[in-house]
């Protein structure tokens, strides 16, 4: 395994990246999310990168237009369609070997390839802590509002735990407070116009999709209310989209525990490809 780095043509633009080699007939193309550079957050993703090709799967990651080492304008997870088809491409073309690109992307990079992909020739899909919140914030940008669902989730568990009763009665828990979260939570809403692309694009990906969600993230809870909406209700019925939770807060999935499953599941997914 061998690690190098590349310039990827895009449009005008350059996107710099990363490709870590393999011998394996499947490749992986990790797309990072919010405004993250390739390597992720405490280099996460580099070295996810690595645990994977040490499998022998080729992996490739890239920075997107205007951030890192990439050149252009950074027009968001919205407006990288051309980011993805232009790895995808770059992908196939330096290894030709590689017969089937399977693809992973966190928060807002899993959303954009479930509406990008498609178009891009992406294969397969790993697809975690998917973002559906509207109202114009994206990662990394603004702390978003939680929707009712992640509220109810969030109250849900505290509720559940014995230790919210002895808080309330020794008065670590405002009353209150307790109270004014659980009318929001009550509240009814409405799914989010990107929540809603999303199901159409999910609905429509013909590739095996697999969905991993750290169940008490907020970003995953608000996911999975939507998901769990009737608005999603064929959506779930498809065969080709698997879903898989675990009981972890770490939206990066950054503990150990966390990194050990995020990476089993992908090696399952490629080895299945």
């Amino acid at each position: 395994m061998t690690r190098s780095f590349h310039q990827i043509a895009c449009e005008s633009d350059s996107l710099a990246a990363t490709l870590d080699s393999g011998t394996s007939t499947t490749a992986l193309l990790i797309v990072s999310g919010g405004n993250e550079i390739r390597s992720g957050a405490h280099s996460g993703m580099a070295a996810l990168a690595l645990r994977i090709a040490k499998q022998g799967f080729p992996v490739l990651r890239y920075d997107r237009r205007g951030i890192g080492e990439s050149s252009g304008d950074n027009q968001g997870f919205r407006g990288s369609a051309a980011e993805i088809a232009a790895a995808v491409q770059y992908l196939r073309q330096t290894q030709p070997h590689v017969k089937s690109v399977l693809a992973f992307g966190n928060c807002d990079a899993a959303t954009a390839l479930a509406l990008f992909g498609p178009d891009a020739g992406v294969d397969g899909y790993i697809l975690a802590n998917l973002w559906v919140i509207e109202a114009g914030n994206e990662p990394n940008k603004a702390e978003p509002t939680m929707s009712a669902g992640a509220i109810r989730a969030r109250y849900w568990d505290r509720i559940k735990n014995p230790k919210t009763i002895i808080d309330l009665l020794s008065g670590k828990i405002d009353f209150r407070k307790l109270l004014k979260g659980l009318k929001q939570a009550s509240r009814t809403e409405e799914n989010s116009a990107l929540s809603l692309r999303l199901r159409d694009a999910l609905s429509a990906l013909e590739a095996n999709t697999l969905i991993l969600l750290a169940k008490r993230d907020t970003t995953a809870r608000a996911f999975l209310a939507a998901w769990n909406s009737a608005d999603f209700a064929q959506t779930r019925e498809k065969s080709a989209i698997t879903l898989e939770t675990l009981d972890s807060a770490s939206h990066s999935f950054a503990d150990e525990a966390a990194r050990d499953w995020l990476t089993e599941k992908l090696l399952e997914a490629l080895r299945a490809a």
